[in-house]
């Protein structure tokens, strides 16, 4: 492993698709419509022989005002503060540009190394661009097409001699979150915990990861939609490491009309599925409407541990009143879930941070408990004899054995005879009564019907 490498240049030079390129995956959000990415996402390239983080960043533009283009310049200025080297990339189809040379003297001023990178170099109508690229000052242009793979070797040989690499890089950390959370299915403390944080436009959730981290490491704004893509800060916790994910608010299927917006919420909903624990921020001042409801629904429907954050707490007067409609609401509105774990917190004052992340690690701990096949399977035999499966078509249902096959979130698997006439009522009985008996409560659990007789008899 070795130094950062950040990314920079103007809005809709292909910095983000470079970026995907160089961490091997479609990981950063990448559309024609300039300024797509506004916050600094880092992972791990993988460049041939080298193997180094990098940060893709917000398109560089001339402003220093409060305003958004503003905030998302100091982002990127924030980036480069300890980086290695900076891929400063310009488009060779267009050529430089005014703001090119501009950004080309500030990054002078910066004092560490710079290699241009002349992207979109494919074919006749780049062989202008990429002369013009010589007149930034800044060495010799690498000539470079991050679409379609070309020209990455002189790269690697450009960064292999500016990059200082330790002894080993078969060393490096390897947990760039690309792993479904299935695929580690015991807790394993030294483990990142994949924590994701969702909700509906402007309700929040940047405000909420910057005072968890207590630095402006996402843009945040009284805009909606200031977040568009998913992105990952590495965070501890009481000595607990996490990867916190910020989002993009989902609104309403039927509102999301425009391509970028669809992509962004396809990115939302594929951190959610990779998540293992997601924070829903709900605005207290108007809380659970049908769309928080619906992203609740969601997480649940993926199996992971939903916590909800009534945010913006110091807003509100009647407390007390708040927070009952809001546990009935939930109480009707998510049954399956039953008593789910919610905080009230207000990221501006910092109130409760502390109590929202010890809620999710005493969340956590329940998503990940395994019951032994004994207690279970004497839990059955005591809940069938207070209230005994139905009679179907004159015979009596029998359920012959259970077992935990999983946990994340704990799935049991139930033998039965006719397993496929077991009613969902019974079903839930079960499950509340599985809940119940071994302390399971605000987690998603899972039930599946077998046939057949015991496997261990």
């Amino acid at each position: 492993m070795t130094g950062n490498v950040v990314i920079v240049g103007r809005p809709n030079v292909g910095k983000s698709t470079l970026f995907n390129r160089l961490v091997g995956r479609r990981e950063a959000l990448v559309h024609d419509t300039p300024g797509v990415t506004r916050d600094r996402r880092q992972g791990t390239a993988r460049l041939g022989r080298l193997q180094f983080p990098v940060v893709d960043t917000a398109g560089l533009e001339d402003v220093f005002d409060d305003s958004l283009p503003g905030r998302t310049r100091q982002q990127t200025e924030r980036a480069l503060d300890g980086a290695q080297v900076a891929l400063f990339v310009v488009d060779a189809r267009t050529g430089l540009m005014p703001v090119d040379q501009a950004f080309a003297a500030w990054l002078r001023r910066q004092g560490l190394p710079v290699v241009v990178v002349a992207n979109k170099c494919e074919g006749r109508a780049a062989e202008a661009g990429m002369l013009e690229a010589h007149a930034l000052g800044l060495g010799e242009p690498v000539a470079l097409s991050a679409e379609h793979g070309l020209g990455l070797d002189e790269l690697e040989d450009r960064l292999a001699d500016l990059l200082v690499a330790e002894d080993d890089p078969a060393t490096a950390d390897q947990t760039d979150g690309s792993a479904p959370a299935e695929d580690h299915p015991e807790d394993d403390t030294s483990r990142p915990i994949r924590l994701a944080v969702v909700g509906r436009p402007n309700v929040g959730k940047s405000t909420l990861v910057n005072a968890l981290l207590t630095e402006d490491r996402v843009v945040t704004g009284p805009e909606p939609g200031v977040t568009r893509d998913a992105v990952e800060v590495p965070w501890s916790f009481e000595g607990r490491p996490f990867l916190l994910i910020d989002t993009a608010g989902l609104r309403r299927r039927a509102r999301v009309q425009q391509t970028l917006e669809r992509l962004s919420t396809e990115s939302t909903r594929n951190a959610i599925r990779l998540a293992q624990a997601v924070i829903l921020v709900v605005d207290a001042t108007a809380p659970l409407e049908k769309q928080d409801l619906t992203i609740a629904a969601h997480v649940v429907e993926e199996g992971r541990l939903p916590i909800i954050a009534l945010s913006k707490w110091d807003l509100i007067d009647d407390h007390t009143g708040v927070l009952r409609s809001v546990r009935e609401r939930l109480e009707i509105s998510l049954p399956q879930i039953k008593a789910p774990f919610l905080v009230t917190v207000s990221a501006v004052q910092g109130l409760r941070l502390e109590t929202l992340m010890r809620t999710v690690l005493q969340g956590y701990a329940v998503w990940n408990r395994r019951i032994g096949t004994g207690p279970l399977n004497r839990w059955l035999q005591e809940a069938m004899a207070q209230h005994p499966p139905p009679v179907v078509k004159g015979r009596r249902l029998k359920l012959r054995y259970a077992t935990q096959i999983k946990s994340r979130p704990p799935t049991f698997a139930l033998w039965a005879t006719r397993a496929e006439e077991i009613p969902e009522s019974y079903l839930r009985y079960l499950g509340n009564g599985l809940r119940q008996t071994f302390g399971l409560p605000g987690v998603p659990i899972r039930l599946t019907l077998r046939k057949g007789k015991n496997p261990y008899a």
